[in-house]
């Protein structure tokens, strides 16, 4: 109700995953928390203006909501997506059931008006639902995600640079070549068949992309030589994550320290992993 206080948590997320430019998408256990009443820790009040209040507003929420957010911004990693989701659902809870059931509830709505902000959906649909996604067509489709995979590593190349989507959007081509769709179709129904299976062998050449990936990697210094050395030090797949600058690879527990010792200095790493769980109240 409004006046009582909740916090609800999103994962941020790593869209655009390879060959599934503006579908696939996966949840990364680094979170956003949105909240009402009294801030928490190193809590930050928001103003009317920030993509949490406009999407808190939109969503019917009433009364100044605070932020606490260990998601960068403009790297790739679904920060807007994470902060926007958390406010409609932090609404959600406050005029409804003040439980996780409101968020699952809402959740269709939740994700159509968060995509209606964010331009696109597969970064709002990991932080909603967790996991790995399709969006397609306005709804998303989870995938399961077996126990080989749960325990993966996602490992997180971030240079000390930001990219903004919007113009990241303008490097693209207006037109595709029907041979770079075809093998894009393929790789993104590989990548789905490898998490529905749980096969990391499927992953292998899985998020190779000729749609958006070799316009934007080169914008990135160090991007191509960070996503091909991750690989062949034994990733099972890597990616350009969202519009960049962070690059993101798939790796067994075993390959993570070589993997990190392959990347480029010009970037820090951060070892993640795939939130199952995606937005939840976490304070009442």
């Amino acid at each position: 109700m409004p006046g009582d206080a909740y916090v609800v948590r999103t994962p941020a997320s790593s869209a655009n995953v390879g060959a599934g430019f503006d579908v696939l998408g996966l949840a990364l256990d680094v979170y956003a928390d949105i909240g009402t009443g009294e801030p928490l820790g190193r809590a930050t009040a928001l103003d009317e203006h920030h993509p949490a209040s406009v999407a808190f507003s939109e969503f019917g929420g009433t009364g100044a909501i605070w932020m606490r957010c260990r998601i960068p911004m403009a790297r790739g990693l679904g920060f807007s997506g994470a902060v926007r989701v958390g406010a409609a659902a932090l609404a959600a809870v406050q005029n409804s059931t003040a439980s996780d059931t409101a968020i699952v509830e809402a959740a269709d709505e939740i994700l159509t008006a968060t995509s209606r902000l964010e331009g696109h959906g597969d970064n709002a649909a990991a932080s909603l639902y967790g996991g790995v996604v399709a969006y397609v067509d306005g709804r998303a489709i989870p995938m399961r995600v077996g126990p080989v995979l749960s325990a993966a590593a996602v490992i997180a190349w971030i240079p000390d640079v930001v990219t903004q989507t919007d113009r990241s959007r303008r490097a693209l081509s207006t037109t595709v070549e029907r041979a770079a769709a075809v093998q894009n179709i393929g790789h993104s129904i590989q990548f789905a068949l490898a998490i529905e299976h749980d096969d990391p062998e499927l992953l292998a050449g899985a998020t190779s992309d000729r749609i958006h990936q070799r316009d934007r990697l080169p914008l990135v210094a160090g991007a191509e030589t960070a996503l091909r050395d991750g690989v062949e030090a034994g990733a099972w797949c890597g990616w350009l994550s969202g519009s960049g600058p962070t690059v993101a690879f798939l790796c067994a527990a075993d390959r993570i320290a070589a993997v990190l010792a392959a990347l480029p200095p010009a970037g820090h790493c951060n070892q993640l992993a795939i939130d199952r769980l995606g937005a939840r109240l976490i304070e009442t």
